[in-house]
């Protein structure tokens, strides 16, 4: 297939990935950008993201750190061929493993990663209704509890390593609840489009063996101005640093 058929081919960090994801049905856009700025990994770290999509925010961070062991979880066939088919086309090494998060091979299983990242469906299924394309409702809905994906997720994170996940705000006490007992120096950062709005996201990172009390970072603002002023972009400084450069989006500073 190539972009005339059922697929684009998008830039993502000003070009410096090339992704192929579906024309019709769960488009990557900036959240997993966000995301994989929000992870402090080091050349060397080995990390896991469950339902990695076509892949889009493990290979911004290997686009950003050199080095890195990339494994990632996704149960649609089509969409982990994407993601495959993306990182060997951007010369980045990438397991990418077909399998439900529930049912995770044994070999998988007996690992232990630095970071686990997620991006869960951002809505309950059993209060909404599903979405006509597949790809798109497994995407934001799926049929696999939230407090699945974390406690699956807080399993596989190593000796102080850190669980990053990126999810709808109205959702933060299920995600608390779910960590309970799990992890611990839990961060969350709160996502404002502008600063004047409630944020509608947020990033969490909790850390295996950690010990430190709960902290709420300061809202990361994603677009300077009270409004929407036309067609120009509107980013602020630091998430035009991440989204166009790849930098990265520390939760606390």
């Amino acid at each position: 297939m190539d972009a005339s058929d059922d697929l684009t081919c998008d830039d993502f960090l000003g070009g410096k990935l090339r992704i192929w994801q579906p024309r019709v049905g769960y488009r990557a856009g900036v959240d997993p950008v966000v995301l994989a700025a929000s992870v402090p990994a080091k050349p060397g770290d080995a990390i896991l993201e469950l339902g990695c999509g076509v892949g889009v925010a493990s290979l911004c961070i290997a686009a950003r750190v050199p080095d890195v062991a990339l494994t990632g979880v996704e149960v649609q066939a089509s969409y982990a061929a994407l993601a495959q088919r993306n990182a060997t086309e951007s010369a980045i090494a990438f397991d990418v493993i077909t399998a439900d998060l529930r049912d995770l091979p044994a070999e998988l299983r007996q690992k232990r990663f630095a970071h686990v990242i997620m991006n869960p469906p951002y809505f309950d299924r059993s209060e909404g209704t599903s979405a006509s394309d597949a790809g798109r409702d497994m995407a934001f809905g799926g049929d696999t509890p939230l407090s699945d994906w974390i406690t699956i997720g807080a399993k596989r994170v190593g000796p102080r390593g850190y669980l990053t996940l990126i999810q709808r705000m109205e959702r933060l006490p299920e995600v608390l609840s779910a960590l309970e007992g799990r992890l611990g120096a839990i961060v969350v950062r709160p996502i404002a489009g502008r600063a004047a709005r409630a944020p509608e996201l947020f990033v969490l990172q909790a850390r295996q063996e950690g010990r430190a009390a709960f902290r709420l970072a300061p809202s990361l603002v994603m677009h300077v101005g009270d409004s929407h002023q036309g067609d120009r972009e509107s980013y602020t400084t630091e998430v035009r640093q991440a989204l166009r450069n790849g930098e990265e989006l520390p939760i606390l500073r």
